[in-house]
């Protein structure tokens, strides 16, 4: 069996995309994610019976052999991912608009192009394939190209953006269905918070353009706060603004920015901070941070100057703690222990050989284990850095490869030890490990 999927919190582009990605891989089931955007949800309460939608509790996927992924190349954006990934591990097709260096799926087939919406790429092939296309399928490919372009004035928007919305028009595209779900619910909630950001609003010079970064506390879930920085911006007439939302209740601060200079890449910017987006518009969740913080490490990032003048060097750990590859599973949980921390790097003679840490342990089947050496259990893919890199470019590795320690190498020979909450601690008053 083969699915199609697409990221959580799914917007119109990625609802595009499901559907079209069933015209070219005819039997293909397409799953929506579980979370969908309001204005998504607001579509398909109207229209579902138009188009066959099924959700993963529908599906066996044990017996999926290929999965379509679109409009994301992340694992973790998408329902089930991890299952996905490590147990029933499919054959992946990509289709993507998003920044290819971010992928971290290892799949058999990639389309990935820089394209204002994603939908673009999908009726490239279509128009390729002379699959006619119904007018309720064109207007929800317009609405997700519209969407994801802003109408197509985002600067990330490209000449096939625009044609393939020629394209969906000449195939009886509704535009009067688009102007009504891309209106986007704005309320008293929402008008408060903007109210608010507006008393607070300060504008600075970042490469000669403009810029506004705003911290404002929220309480509970509040949707469409996009919408909101969309506004501000307008209002506070900026090429750059940025809101900190700040959820004391869940420790929790909501990142979001929009930009109109590809300059002041937005889409950049949230990917260093682990969320992700588009040169005009990005958003990222942050937990246990201080808001200030965050704003002076947005400056940083938009200022360019991702890589400080504090380095690695300046804040591992050395003389490193280690075993030796040779040392019984036993001792090293003893280690573990009283040293209190979740994993060591295995050295030999002050070369790196590899890692140990707590979940190696799951391999352990028997009790005889503990008495095997560490080189039997010990992970060899080894994620190092150097002395000289930022800790920007430290928190990026181990993001990207979910690790919670670097070792530092140098010359062929480890000198020390980096750890999650000291590369994030130039940037963070606290976080946790």
């Amino acid at each position: 069996m083969q699915i199609v999927t697409t990221h959580q919190s799914t917007d119109f582009d990625g609802l595009a995309s499901l559907v079209a990605a069933t015209l070219i891989y005819p039997g293909a089931v397409a799953v929506l994610p579980r979370i969908t955007n309001p204005n998504v949800k607001a579509f398909l309460s109207i229209h579902k019976d138009l188009f066959s939608l099924y959700r993963t509790g529908d599906l066996d996927l044990a017996a999926v052999n290929r999965l379509i992924v679109v409009d994301t190349n992340k694992w973790s954006r998408i329902e089930k991912g991890g299952l996905f990934r490590d147990q029933y591990k499919p054959e992946v097709l990509i289709w993507d608009h998003h920044d290819p260096a971010d992928c971290d799926m290892d799949a058999l087939w990639k389309c990935q192009e820089s394209m204002g919406a994603n939908i673009t790429l999908m009726v490239r092939r279509i128009k390729e394939q002379g699959t006619q296309i119904s007018p309720i399928q064109a207007t929800l490919f317009l609405i997700g190209l519209y969407e994801d372009t802003g109408n197509l004035v985002f600067p990330s928007t490209t000449a096939e953006d625009a044609y393939t919305a020629a394209y969906l028009l000449e195939n009886r595209a509704d535009l009067s269905i688009l102007r009504t779900f891309l209106q986007p619910a704005y309320g008293e909630r929402q008008k408060d918070i903007l109210f608010e950001m507006l008393k607070t609003a300060s504008r600075r010079k970042i490469h000669n353009y403009s810029a506004s970064i705003n911290i404002t506390h929220i309480n509970g879930h509040i949707s469409n706060l996009s919408l909101v920085v969309h506004m501000y911006r307008e209002i506070v007439n900026v090429d750059v603004a940025v809101g900190i939302f700040v959820q004391r209740e869940n420790d929790k601060c909501i990142v979001i920015g929009r930009s109109i200079v590809s300059d002041l890449n937005i889409g950049a910017v949230m990917r260093s901070m682990g969320g992700g987006g588009h040169p005009g518009a990005g958003s990222a969740l942050l937990k246990s941070v201080n808001p200030n913080s965050v704003r002076e490490w947005i400056v940083e990032l938009l200022k360019g100057n991702q890589e400080s003048s504090v380095q690695v060097r300046d804040l591992m750990s050395s003389p490193v703690i280690h075993v030796t590859s040779d040392t019984s599973m036993s001792e090293v949980s003893r280690i573990l222990e009283v040293e209190n921390c979740t994993g060591l790097p295995v050295v030999d003679q002050d070369c790196l050989k590899g890692i140990i840490s707590r979940r190696d342990f799951k391999k352990l089947k028997k009790a005889g284990q503990l008495q095997s050496p560490v080189k039997a259990f010990m992970s060899t893919k080894n994620i190092t850095i150097g002395p000289d890199k930022s800790p920007m470019h430290a928190a990026r590795l181990m993001v990207k490869h979910d690790v919670g320690r670097l070792p530092v190498i140098e010359n062929d020979r480890i000198i020390g030890i980096i750890s999650r909450s000291d590369a994030m601690r130039y940037f963070y008053d606290a976080l946790p490990d």
